[in-house]
């Protein structure tokens, strides 16, 4: 059995039916804070908070669990400048809370989801795992924190495993299941869609006059669904012993300007919105793409449904079937 912690979000849904397409049993930890018990549909599910070690050890004690796969955490970037005791609470608290449940009950592979936020700034682009993570938030900072606990509980406790860091997650299940269901909305793609819908006046543009090729920010988008066979593929490497533990990027390692996303859900959704030019947001990089060839050579996978139609177009029939 699988542990999967805020399986009940947006990325812990869609590898909750990936795991099951591979012949996994997941098991799902949340505490619906921003999980959706819709997303649950039918996979046994523990109500339960990291911060509680008696929620976890509830778990661990009723359930033969094999590994986790860890989502569970907060992850606004605004929120966290304004909230950083929120973030070191469950992020890396939680997150340790969660490690000792495992050192206690045996458990001993562990899949994280980690984020591009670690590096901060790059100095190079694309970014490979071994740039200087330098995190300018404390979402970023959390997560970096976490990570450092994992390699000193693979060495300290024989923990295997690997911290997916992730660039942008877009896009939805193409069977309708699952989707992007944030509250507050913070990614553009979401955003821009709600402006096609009519669900918000505008689309903003932050910037306009980055050193690209059409002054707006390019960022790597990768579709949920290909980070959610990502995490399975991950997994059945770290279980089988053919991968050591260590950081492997999760991207396509190409980049999608913001105007570009722009354009692209007026040609899908055939409507037209007004879009608004405003100043550069404070620390936002001109490029953040990654640097894929870790994630190739070492797991054998590489991102198949990230181009940027599928990504808008998925994401567009999600929301045009919830109210």
């Amino acid at each position: 059995m699988i542990l999967v912690t805020g399986g009940a979000g947006y990325i812990g849904s869609h590898t909750v039916k990936a795991l099951k397409a591979a012949r996994f049993q997941p098991i799902i930890f949340d505490n619906f804070s921003t999980g959706h018990r819709s997303f649950v549909k039918g996979t046994p599910a523990f109500e339960g908070d990291l911060c509680k070690p008696d929620d976890l050890a509830g778990v661990f004690s009723k359930y033969a669990i094999d590994g986790v796969l860890h989502f569970a955490g907060r992850a606004l970037v605004g929120e966290s400048t304004e909230k950083p005791e929120l973030y070191y609470e469950t992020n890396v608290l939680g997150g340790l809370n969660l490690l000792n449940a495992m050192k206690q009950y045996g458990v001993k592979y562990l899949i994280f989801s980690s984020t591009c936020a670690t590096y901060g700034i790059p100095d190079t682009v694309p970014i490979r795992e071994n740039h200087l993570q330098n995190p300018i938030n404390p979402y970023g900072d959390s997560k970096l924190a976490f990570e450092r606990a994992l390699r000193w509980f693979h060495e300290a406790h024989g923990l295997e495993y690997l911290s997916l860091r992730y660039f942008n997650a877009a896009g939805a299940d193409a069977e309708g299941e699952f989707g992007e269901d944030h509250t507050p909305e913070t990614h553009l793609i979401p955003l821009v869609l709600h402006a096609a819908a009519g669900r918000r006046e505008e689309a903003r543009i932050f910037g306009t006059d980055y050193p690209t090729p059409d002054g707006t920010c390019l960022r790597d988008y990768i579709h949920v669904s290909d980070l959610a066979g990502a995490h399975v593929v991950g997994l059945q490497a770290l279980m089988n012993g053919t991968v050591q533990s260590q950081a492997i990027n999760l991207g396509t390692g190409r980049g999608c300007s913001v105007r570009e996303i722009i354009e692209t859900v007026r040609r899908v959704t055939g409507r037209d919105f007004q879009v608004r030019e405003t100043p550069r947001r404070p620390g936002d990089p001109p490029v953040l793409v990654a640097a894929v060839d870790r994630a190739s050579e070492l797991l054998g996978w590489t991102a198949t449904e990230s181009d940027p139609e599928n990504l808008v177009r998925t994401a567009w029939n999600w929301m045009l079937s919830k109210p």
